[in-house]
């Protein structure tokens, strides 16, 4: 029988609704419940045969299997507390909250309740990372010992700075809410995650721009256009920005690998590019996209730039975010339904926006380094566990 499948929160990543929605094949989505109504007109139309309410309470009483929350950030961890405490194995896109504090409570929630919680970091599952991830496992760099990542955030204008994400108090900061995926990236590729923290940052660009606009009856894909440029001549941009469009963070991890993430939100083009390097080689990524390649480099050279030793193109798989959408999902639905390892984790989720959340306060202030508090060992021993209770 089909898993009944909710869905809270129908905008900007309603799109995952398609892979949990397979009706004969393992799940159905049975109910979506947004506060909007433009949000419930939209999945009248994509989810005809659904329930479409506005009311949470309806949802968490309709014996649903599993739900999908994909609320705005600032919301994420006020509903996932709900589903998790109604009992429903819950999916909640990252970053898990904007706040630590709302984040840590969360876990505190799903411990106890022993409801299973599964976070939407699903740049675990883009070939390029697995890729990566694999050629390091393999041995071919030695053992890492630095991680650096620039993200070239080329649609930044469009995507980020005319609507909620441009606001504080929704998103605490773009380098949590769009670098949480990054963050979360580099602690996989380095094993560990980050213990210090410290950052410099700067609305540099796009809070000299004057022509603002109310933008909630619209939506991105309603304003996106690459005709948007340059930077300065972005129209229509939120009423309040207040977040920072450039952003650079190092961090000290656990197991003593040094890592940085730069982010710039006005660049011309969108990609990131990853380096990893280890005490055999270094690895880098050319793109991040089917085609594109990763090399690797394991033999000294006294000239310039040198033709890798290893070159690996980047797989193509089908679905959103280079595949990883569906693949995300599936494995969603497989835990809720019968438990079991993930390659995503809470825990891991929780480094990753403990990293971004320091980083922010790091550089609203003086750039010093900031220290991640430690997760009980009851907490980690649980999550560690695959959400199983561990014996005394």
């Amino acid at each position: 029988m089909d898993l009944k499948v909710g869905v809270v929160g129908f905008g900007l990543r309603a799109g995952l609704y398609k892979h949990a929605h397979r009706p004969g094949e393992g799940s159905v989505v049975t109910m979506v419940c947004d506060t909007s109504e433009r949000g419930r007109a939209d999945a009248a139309a994509k989810l005809p045969e659904a329930i479409i309410t506005a009311d949470l309470d309806e949802l968490l009483g309709a014996g649903l299997d599993a739900v999908l929350v994909l609320t705005p950030d600032n919301q994420h961890a006020v509903v996932a507390q709900r589903t998790l405490d109604a009992g429903i194995p819950t999916f909640c896109e990252k970053p898990l909250d904007v706040t630590l504090e709302a984040v840590d409570e969360l876990l505190e929630t799903a411990f106890r309740t022993g409801t299973k919680l599964y976070v939407g970091h699903n740049m675990r599952h883009m070939p390029v990372v697995r890729q990566m991830r694999e050629i390091i496992e393999s041995g071919a760099i030695g053992e890492v010992k630095a991680v650096w990542c620039r993200h070239f955030v080329g649609n930044g204008g469009d995507y980020y700075f005319k609507d909620w994400h441009a606001e504080r108090k929704n998103t605490t900061s773009l380098l949590l809410q769009k670098g949480a995926h990054d963050i979360d990236v580099i602690h996989w590729l380095a094993g560990g995650y980050t213990a210090s923290v410290s950052a410099v940052g700067d609305l540099a660009v796009y809070g000299d721009v004057e022509s603002r606009r109310d933008n909630t009856d619209r939506r991105m894909w309603d304003w996106f256009s690459l005709e948007n440029w340059p930077p300065t001549d972005q129209k229509d941009l939120n009423p309040v920005i207040d977040v920072e469009d450039i952003s650079m963070m190092q961090m000290k991890l656990d197991n003593g690998v040094l890592a940085s993430y730069q982010q710039c939100h006005f660049t011309p083009d969108y990609w990131r590019n990853y380096t990893v390097i280890g005490t055999a080689g270094r690895l880098e990524n050319f793109g991040d996209d089917a085609g594109n390649k990763i090399k690797v480099w394991n033999t000294r050279s006294q000239t310039g730039y040198v033709e890798a030793d290893l070159e690996v193109e980047i797989e193509a798989a089908d679905g959103g975010h280079g595949g990883a959408d569906p693949r995300l999902i599936a494995e969603f639905l497989r835990f809720a339904a019968s438990g079991g390892p993930t390659e995503t984790s809470p825990v891991a989720a929780r480094a990753a926006v403990a990293a971004g959340v320091l980083a922010t306060e790091s550089l609203r202030t003086d750039g010093s380094a900031k220290i991640v508090p430690a997760l009980s060992g009851e907490l980690l021993a649980y999550f560690a566990a695959n959400q199983e209770r561990v014996n005394a």
